[in-house]
């Protein structure tokens, strides 16, 4: 008679290659809670939970690249526009019992002041005004960002940058951004990103930072 066992394996365990996403269904909030200080904070993988499903995405190299760009492009337009910010990177944003969600950057910007000096995200702090996806993202991922009511999301896939504003609870493509209202986002960072696999990243940027200042935006 054979007797077959299950193997019990912590997440934190699991080596995933480069490009793989898991996903581990019936997690609870303090299971979630539990793997999450498993994991630690010093890991390539993503995570995002939703609807007691954990995902866990590990980027490929050229992942990193855009996210890069796009963030220095947030970066030169908010100053040009000298408006202040807070980047929160891809910190660990959470609402309590139902969600949460890593992003691949994220930006305090209405709640910049708000966000200045702070080391650890309190309970009652706000979601970041913008973050960013620069991979394919899931159904987890979205509800994860509805869930903890980050106002507007851009994700960048295949050469497409795709707009989200968060709109009476849902989420609805838009052609432009309400942070940066003058300008074609969903054209320049494409067109960027793309610039940069071509002649570079520094001297893509260089051009980038070059034509703002000549437009005076």
């Amino acid at each position: 008679m054979t007797l077959i066992t299950g193997i019990v394996k912590p997440v934190s365990e699991i080596k995933l290659e480069p490009g793989s996403t898991v996903s581990i269904s019936n997690i609870s909030w303090q299971e979630f809670e539990t793997l999450l200080q498993e994991m630690g904070e010093k890991r390539a993988s993503r995570i995002a939970y939703s609807h007691n499903t954990l995902q866990i995405m590990v980027p490929l190299p050229e992942h990193e690249k855009p996210n890069d760009i796009i963030s220095d492009i947030v970066k030169t337009l908010l100053k040009a526009k000298g408006i202040r910010y807070e980047p929160f990177g891809s910190t660990t944003f959470k609402r309590e019992g139902m969600a949460g969600i890593e992003p691949d950057a994220s930006f305090y910007i209405q709640n910049c002041q708000r966000m200045i000096g702070r080391r650890r995200l309190e309970p009652d702090d706000p979601p970041p005004d913008l973050a960013i996806e620069t991979d394919v993202t899931s159904k987890t991922t979205i509800e994860a960002y509805k869930a903890i009511e980050c106002p507007e999301v851009w994700v960048y896939n295949q050469s497409k940058l795709t707009i989200y504003l968060l709109q009476d609870g849902e989420y609805v493509t838009a052609q432009k951004s309400p942070i940066f209202p003058e300008q074609a986002i969903a054209e320049i960072i494409p067109r960027v990103v793309e610039r940069a696999w071509q002649v570079g990243t520094s001297q893509a940027l260089a051009e980038f930072e070059e034509a703002i200042a000549e437009s005076g935006s």
